[in-house]
């Protein structure tokens, strides 16, 4: 026992050999995650063949955990990659292929390419699934999606899940519920745009509101974020994708995903995405200027690429009034189009060439009807009522953490 201890010491003081988040975020003082409690989860893993749900936020201390568990000899058999690959640098939407993780010799099969979701032929060459990846709380952000998939997956093979529980740094509850009408591969379940919830706790809400395919139940053991409240200010130490790639957009992105469906690019193409908002037909509206190229892992095909874009700098806006308060920022959507001299391209997807329209974003027609009509946001944060209040009622029921 005092080997072991002395190894996930080693382990915890690791030198990092992937990018993290930039060096001035805030630490993240007496929390610890899941991951990092290795001595309630070690033993439960101990001769098992292990597959592992993962990408490049999956760390113990400051090393990947997958190379961390396979130090402190647990049989990892297989790597199950979400959006952007195992080690985060595919660009947003983009196909990930098979393949073998060099570093270690363990198959990697992408669950963003062929298929959705782990095969039972794979889940034959496990005896149990970890699931291990930072999440940023909002309903367009796959992660959800993979948990949702991973579980089903695991119920019809009959695997048990574990959930390595890490904290939502977007951790409140805002925005239109989601109208099933409108669901897609940016919106899934009936819920708002922030949802409030760890990847731990919106499992167990997969499973309690029958959200799995045929209602079926996933064994789950969720190992819990120590001293952790959904209030708390929390960094995440690794990007959790290419274009989220500091404190300030993940904090943004709630807010600024929204324009997604708009000819407003929101700085994909830059090194400097979801920090800034800005088009060609707003000059002379904005004199912040900016030009989003091609970059390759993060946006090889932008908005208005090769192009200078007018707009607004919010690299230093200061998000804590909102999301002290609770609220996604929709003014910003509100005033870009007013201040938007074609109005009728403002949400034309043909012309933003995005990821997805604004309905989908939304979760609903309404906001984007609401907007053009010039409604005020007291009006459109009503509309938002009684589905708001009925949804975090339903969600108090599966919460870990205050």
């Amino acid at each position: 026992m005092q080997l072991r201890l002395f190894m996930i010491g080693l382990l915890l003081a690791a030198t990092p050999v992937f990018c993290t988040m930039p060096a001035e975020a805030p630490a993240r003082e007496g929390i610890l995650t899941g991951a990092d409690q290795v001595n309630l989860y070690l033993p439960y893993l101990k001769g098992k063949r292990v597959g592992m749900v993962v990408n490049q936020t999956s760390i113990i201390g400051n090393k990947l955990s997958v190379d961390s568990l396979r130090t402190l000899g647990i049989n990892i058999k297989a790597i199950f990659g979400p959006e952007h690959g195992f080690r985060g640098n595919a660009s947003n939407g983009a196909e990930v292929g098979d393949e073998v993780d060099a570093a270690t010799g363990i198959p990697i099969i992408s669950l963003y390419g062929q298929k959705r979701k782990p095969s039972r032929e794979d889940l034959q060459k496990i005896d149990i699934m970890v699931f291990d990846i930072a999440d940023v709380g909002c309903r367009f952000y796959t992660n959800i999606n993979t948990l949702r998939d991973i579980m089903e997956s695991c119920a019809e093979a009959g695997k048990e899940l574990v959930i390595l529980d890490r904290p939502n740094p977007n951790g409140y509850v805002d925005g239109p519920i989601l109208d099933m009408k409108y669901r897609s591969g940016i919106g899934q379940f009936p819920i708002p745009i922030t949802h409030g919830m760890t990847i731990g706790e919106f499992a167990q809400m997969l499973n309690g509101e029958g959200w799995l395919k045929d209602k079926m139940k996933c064994k789950i053991k969720v190992i819990p974020v120590a001293n952790y409240r959904h209030d708390m200010d929390y960094t995440l130490p690794v990007a959790p994708s290419p274009n989220l790639n500091t404190q300030q957009s993940i904090l943004l992105y709630p807010s600024l995903c929204l324009f997604e469906g708009t000819i407003v690019s929101q700085g994909r193409g830059t090194r400097m995405p979801f920090t800034v908002l800005g088009a060609p037909a707003l000059k002379g509206i904005f004199d912040f200027t900016f030009m989003p190229v091609s970059i390759p892992g993060m946006s090889e095909t932008p908005l208005h690429q090769n192009e200078t874009c007018y707009g607004l700098d919010l690299r230093n806006y200061d998000v804590t009034p909102h999301r002290k308060a609770g609220k996604v920022n929709i003014k910003w959507i509100m005033d870009m189009y007013k201040a938007y001299p074609d109005k009728s391209k403002f949400f034309d997807r043909s012309y933003s060439r995005q990821i997805g329209n604004i309905d989908g974003l939304a979760g609903t027609a309404l906001f984007k009807q609401q907007i053009i009509a010039g409604k005020s946001e007291e009006e459109i944060r009503k509309s938002w009522e009684p589905g708001l209040s009925a949804y975090k009622k339903m969600r108090k029921k599966y919460l870990l953490y205050q």
